[in-house]
């Protein structure tokens, strides 16, 4: 058989099982499943910006005494500090993570802190 002749055959196979269901029907249904099919696309991108990183947090290369010269960051944030800025007093002893110099606060993946003077 000719590929052609088959097309044609399946054509008018569909065409006789639409025309069999009701015009109203047909419609509501294409409705449906294009709303539902829309919905779910959306929910599944609006869930992409909510996953969770499976990368754990920075954690310190080094812990250290809190002495003049060393930088602490907290656990759950992004940025690394002085002891004496006013940001330090924000973190908790439990979240604080200690650093022998800024480069190590670095490699862990903090930043320094814009508002710490000194950084």
């Amino acid at each position: 058989m000719n590929s052609s002749v088959i097309i044609a055959e399946a054509r008018g196979k569909c065409k006789n099982l639409v025309a069999k269901i009701p015009r109203d029907i047909l419609s509501i249904s294409v409705l449906i499943l294009a709303s539902s099919a829309s919905f779910g696309l959306g929910y599944l991108a609006g869930q992409e910006g909510s996953v969770t990183p499976l990368d754990s947090p920075p954690t310190a290369l080094s812990t250290v005494s809190s002495t003049t010269g060393q930088f602490v960051a907290s656990k759950n944030g992004t940025k690394y500090y002085l002891p004496s800025c006013a940001g330090v007093d924000r973190i908790s002893e439990a979240n604080k993570v200690w650093f022998v110099s800024s480069n190590a606060a670095e490699t862990a993946g903090y930043a320094p802190a814009a508002n710490c003077k000194g950084i």
